[in-house]
């Protein structure tokens, strides 16, 4: 099984849905980790969009890419700019790829409306890691 490791600056929001899409539509081939520069919490809109999925991430914490060391990974993608820029290199030699999204968590607005955002973020989260990680073009 290949392993993957999705990082963002706070492991709140899109680096979570990124390891809950992995996790739940490539499992069988893939296991996903997310981690941030800094940990927080997991975003609790991020939680409810990705329910809508089937996708329980209720057992989610915020970690940050320290507590990585020593894992060998397949894969290591960055979904942030700042994450990108903060984490030039990765340990042990493995090649870092970035794939930048959007940050819902910045959108303000009336709460359907932030939902919505969430939803699109993690759709592009799922159609565009899934089409990666598989070799599919998007």
């Amino acid at each position: 099984m290949k392993k993957v490791l999705f990082l963002c600056t706070h492991n709140s929001c899109r680096s979570q849905m990124a390891e809950g899409l992995v996790n739940h539509y490539l499992g069988e081939t893939y296991q996903a980790c997310s981690a941030g520069t800094e940990a927080t919490r997991v975003n609790p809109l991020a939680i409810k969009v990705m329910a809508e999925l089937g996708i329980d991430m209720s057992g989610h914490y915020s970690k940050v890419f320290d507590q990585f060391a020593g894992v060998q990974f397949d894969r290591v993608i960055t979904l942030c700019g700042s994450a990108n820029e903060q984490c030039p290199l990765f340990f042990g030699g493995v090649q870092r790829v970035h794939i930048g999204f959007e940050d819902p968590s910045r959108v303000v607005g009336a709460e359907e409306y932030v939902l919505s955002e969430f939803r699109r973020v993690r759709d592009e989260l799922k159609d565009r890691l899934i089409a990666y990680l598989t070799g599919v073009k998007a």
